[in-house]
């Protein structure tokens, strides 16, 4: 991703200087990965200021940028009056509304609750510790969940079709090392097997680790938000999922800069032919080939993941992807009016197609779209059976808030880092990220 565009402009002024007043709505919003994201929602405002009258200062920064700036927003002479976050509903806005940072946007979710599912419900409802209440503090625009990627043309090359893919779990990801060696010797190219993330500043770490602990049947926090790390089964389970990815790197089947590598670099990775297939969390990858019928249709592929080694399908989790409106909003009526627009289904459904379906709806009546019911586009069609028929569950951050520290931590990055950088063993890394977890969850008031 590139850096921001129409940065705001802060004046930092004397503390006894006010700040100067506006009338004109303050967005944040979270960079596209590709341009027409971003257009489309500049498109979107634009429809809204020639409906209204009003004016937006629209600003887009990537995924750290965007996360680190909301969460001192408080602190600055100008503060947004609304944000999207892509991981926000993960990392941050469950401790912004803990603290009363976030403002109640009921008047807007109860009216229309029937367009959305229990889960999208349940991912926007956060308690807040000031006003002593559990609310809707967020309002859902879009939905996504883990996918694969693969190179279908690589593998007819070697004479693998799609239906050679396995489906049990162990034969499935050993068939992608056969892959990788298969190309050293047939086509004497070096391509990796896998492009597993392990590095702490990518999400796709975290978020392709919780699927893997998904996966081993592991349970860290119960419905009622309590810690379970301390039980033996579940330390030789997190013992064990650490000992299998790490495997991977330290066998080659992973490029070795996986440890540096930033939230883009496993797209960059696939796309550039590094890799044979890549975990991901939105359809940004075919998004970016999307121009190229060729490529889009007949060299990229989409799996689901295979079932769980207990022989069971996959249960998904799914990220709800929020727009917030702060309590510092200097026009918080303004935002929820822009808002409520927006979350018309129609309008919508339009930004999220015009955006290139990175993302995905989250309002149950848009998937009879013909759009996301269009056989003839694998990954609509793929990603559309997983949402709507695929068992799923939201992330740990529903059951208690203290897990969204977790996540921001990127505890699972770090223990992944430590085992192939600094070779400690896995049961040494799983009792670290242990007394970490705990130590977040002691912590949190």
């Amino acid at each position: 991703m590139v850096g921001c565009l129409d940065r705001p402009q802060l004046v930092r002024s004397p503390e006894s200087q006010s700040p100067p007043q506006t009338t004109t709505l303050n967005i944040w919003w979270e960079k596209g990965f590709n341009l027409e994201e971003d257009e489309a929602f500049q498109k979107l405002v634009k429809d809204w200021e020639l409906k209204t009258g009003h004016q937006v200062k629209l600003s887009f920064y990537t995924t750290n940028e965007l996360l680190e700036k909301t969460a001192r927003a408080s602190q600055m002479l100008e503060s947004p009056d609304l944000v999207l976050s892509q991981t926000g509903n993960l990392t941050l806005y469950p401790r912004l509304a803990w603290e009363g940072k976030l403002t109640d946007v009921s008047e807007l979710i109860e009216p229309v609750k029937s367009l959305y599912e229990e889960n999208a419900l349940k991912a926007i409802t956060y308690y807040n510790q000031v006003e002593d209440q559990q609310s809707y503090y967020g309002v859902p625009i879009y939905q996504a969940t883990i996918q694969i990627f693969y190179w279908q043309k690589l593998l007819a090359t070697l004479g693998y079709s799609r239906q050679d893919i396995p489906q049990d779990w162990d034969s499935f990801w050993q068939f992608w090392l056969q892959v990788q060696n298969k190309s050293k010797t047939q086509l004497q190219k070096n391509i990796y097997a896998l492009g597993f993330p392990l590095s702490v500043a990518s999400s796709d770490t975290y978020l392709f680790f919780e699927h893997l602990l998904e996966a081993y049947d592991l349970t860290l926090v119960d419905r009622e938000g309590n810690l379970l790390v301390d039980r033996p089964e579940v330390r030789q389970g997190i013992i064990k999922c650490l000992a299998w990815y790490s495997k991977f790197y330290q066998q080659g089947h992973i490029p070795p800069d996986a440890v540096n590598w930033l939230n883009t670099d496993n797209n960059r990775n696939l796309l550039n032919r590094v890799v044979a297939m890549t975990p991901n969390v939105t359809l940004s990858i075919p998004a970016a080939i999307r121009q190229d019928d060729e490529i889009y249709y007949n060299q990229l592929g989409i799996l689901e993941f295979p079932n769980k080694p207990s022989g069971q399908p996959m249960r998904y989790l799914l990220s709800i992807k929020q727009a917030v409106i702060l309590t510092d909003s200097p026009h918080p009526n303004i935002a929820k009016e822009f808002l409520r627009y927006l979350i018309k289904p129609d309008i919508i459904a339009e930004y999220i197609k015009a955006s290139g379906n990175r993302n995905l709806p989250v309002q149950t009546s848009l998937w009879q779209d013909p759009s996301w019911q269009n056989s003839k586009d694998p990954y609509l069609a793929s990603t559309t059976k997983i949402l709507t028929k695929c068992p799923t569950r939201l992330f740990y951050t529903e059951q208690n808030p203290a897990y969204s520290v977790v996540l921001k931590n990127n505890v699972w990055g770090k223990a992944l880092t430590r085992i192939v950088m600094d070779r400690i063993t896995p049961e040494q890394a799983a009792d670290s990220a242990i007394a970490e977890i705990k130590q977040i969850f002691a912590d949190w008031n």
